[in-house]
């Protein structure tokens, strides 16, 4: 894993395999070092063997490839939302590092290359820190257990 010290976390198998699903739909949220945020849909996002997030960037000079960078370099924390037909989930993490050079590189270019005839700008990796889910019933019942007297009039 990373030279970094940070409490990474094993996804369950339910986001797992939401996040593998061709037909999930997965948004990346990061920050700019201005605090703005941005969110971005990103289909090649996966779970790899040893339990990280990764994500193929193909546009070096796009909006949340900048904020990947802002991130890595000062620890901001990222957010994936996956939504699997009824199911959605969150994740929070760290982004432990780019792959932009060398031979592990140039396998995902080369993936790349061969499926969507392009460039690959970045493959990058997030260590999971937080798992949780977001479906309407789930989050309801949870908000009318932990504040049963807000309820709307």
């Amino acid at each position: 894993m990373s030279y970094k010290k940070v409490n990474a976390i094993a996804l369950s198998e339910r986001v797992k395999k939401a996040i593998q699903s061709p037909e999930s739909k997965k948004v990346l949220a990061t920050v700019s070092r201005d605090g703005v945020p941005h969110a971005a849909f990103k289909g090649s996002l996966r779970v790899t063997d040893d339990g990280l997030l990764e994500y193929y960037e193909l546009i070096e000079s796009s909006q949340t490839n900048k904020n990947m960078v802002y991130s890595l370099w000062f620890g901001k924390t990222v957010t994936v939302n996956v939504l699997d037909g009824d199911e959605s989930f969150l994740i929070k993490g760290v982004v432990d590092r780019a792959l932009i050079a060398g031979g592990e590189f140039e396998k995902h270019y080369a993936a790349v290359d061969a499926l969507l005839g392009t460039d690959l700008s970045t493959v990058w990796r997030i260590i999971p820190q937080r798992e949780q889910e977001e479906s309407f019933v789930v989050r309801r019942d949870a908000e009318l257990a932990a504040h049963p007297i807000l309820q709307h009039l």
